[in-house]
C-alpha cells in the first residue's frame, strides 16, 4: 500500500463536502454527528475542529448516541474496521480467562444498560478493560450513559487527531 502525507488540518478544509463527511463518518457512525461537525468548517485550527466535534457530540440526543454506539464492537469481540483493532491491540495478549469473562462482562453490560460497553481502549491492557468494565458495571443507568458519552468523546477526539497527523493509505486518497 503507498502511503501519503498526512492530510493535515488544511488537506481537511480543501477536501471535498464529500470526502469530508466520509471521513468523519470513518470517525464516528452518527451521521448527525457528521453532518454537524461538517457545518462548522472550514476550521482556523485543530482545537476548533475537536471543540466543535464534543460540542455536537454532546448535543445529539440518545437515538443518534445508539447509532454512533453501532460503529464499535465489543470490546474482545470480532474487530471489523482498522480504528477499533488498533484501540484495542491490547486485546492481542489477552489470556482465554481473560477474554472469557469479558464477554460474560459485555453480555451483562448490555443487558443491564442496552447498549454495547463503550471504553477508550488506546493503550490500556485487556486486564484494565476488564476491571474498568466491573466497575463501570455498578453505575446507575443515568451515570453510566455519560461515562458512556465522555469516552465516545474520547475516541473521536484520539480518531480525529489521528486522522490529521497520520500518513493516509492509498484507500483515502481514493475518496
Amino acid at each position: 500500500m503507498t502511503t501519503h502525507p498526512a492530510l493535515g488540518l488544511e488537506g481537511f478544509n480543501r477536501s471535498t463536502e464529500r470526502q469530508r463527511m466520509h471521513l468523519l463518518f470513518g470517525v464516528c457512525s452518527s451521521p448527525i454527528w457528521a453532518r454537524r461537525v461538517l457545518a462548522g468548517a472550514p476550521f482556523a485550527d485543530v482545537d476548533a475542529l475537536l471543540d466543535r466535534a464534543d460540542r455536537v457530540l454532546a448535543e445529539l440526543p440518545d437515538a443518534e448516541i445508539d447509532a454512533a454506539l453501532d460503529g464499535h464492537p465489543r470490546i474482545g469481540g470480532t474487530v471489523a474496521n482498522a480504528s477499533s483493532a488498533r484501540e484495542q491491540s491490547g486485546m492481542a495478549a489477552a489470556a482465554d480467562d481473560v477474554r472469557a469473562a469479558l464477554a460474560a462482562g459485555n453480555r451483562d453490560y448490555e443487558n443491564r444498560f442496552g447498549y454495547v460497553y463503550l471504553v477508550c481502549a488506546s493503550g490500556r491492557s485487556a486486564d484494565e478493560l476488564l476491571a474498568i468494565l466491573t466497575d463501570r458495571l455498578g453505575n446507575d443507568p443515568d451515570t453510566e450513559r455519560r461515562v458512556m458519552r465522555n469516552e465516545l468523546a474520547k475516541i473521536n477526539r484520539l480518531r480525529l487527531q489521528r486522522l490529521l497527523s497520520e500518513p493516509s493509505g492509498e484507500a483515502r486518497s481514493s475518496t
